[in-house]
């Protein structure tokens, strides 16, 4: 598989990271650089990370992973989803912290997007592509991605008010469903 193949896959495989991203932008428009790239880093090595690990784990789970993984992105990203939902509504303090930026929600969010890189990862061990490069190519296309939302939700963050963790839960829903229906669909 050539360079720009890759390369399309890896943008293909960003487009969940970079509407997580930009929830997190969104949710968190105080967010700070240094914060900004913990986000996006995480998001980064579960994408290229989970690919790498689909490459060597390959046929041994495929066919479990394929009759299960739209249906675990969809369960835990609904499940963040509605909570940030029922929080949005609940929220009267403008400057109250939610748990969005919370490192056990960013690996959930993580393992959620990723889950589709795995199944990648899986194809790329039966087509020989050179997985470390594919890997590496897919988290720095990740990074670039989810860094940019983070920037532009950032921004749209703070027109938008209380009302952010309401967008961002309906975003991650979305997320999942979309997840599952391109899964579900396509058998």
């Amino acid at each position: 598989m050539d360079f720009f193949t890759i390369l399309a896959v890896a943008l293909g495989l960003s487009f969940d990271t970079f509407a997580v991203s930009l929830s997190y932008g969104v949710i968190l428009s105080s967010i700070r650089f240094r914060q900004a790239i913990r986000v996006a880093t995480v998001l980064a090595v579960f994408q290229g990370g989970l690919t790498v690990a689909g490459y060597f784990l390959g046929s041994v789970i495929s066919s479990i992973l394929k009759a299960t993984d739209h249906w675990i992105a969809l369960a835990l990203l609904s499940f963040l989803g509605i909570k940030m939902i029922v929080e949005g509504l609940k929220k009267t303090n403008e400057n109250e912290t939610k748990d969005f930026g919370n490192t056990i929600v960013l690996l959930t969010i993580a393992l959620g997007t990723s889950i589709d890189a795995f199944a990648v990862g899986i194809s790329f061990a039966l087509l020989n592509v050179v997985i470390w490069k594919s890997g590496i190519l897919i988290g720095v296309v990740t990074f670039l991605a989810s860094m940019t939302a983070i920037r532009i939700g950032k921004s749209a963050g703070e027109r938008l008010g209380n009302k952010v963790e309401i967008i961002g839960g309906l975003i991650l829903i979305a997320i999942g469903l979309k997840i599952f229906l391109e899964h579900y669909l396509a058998s």
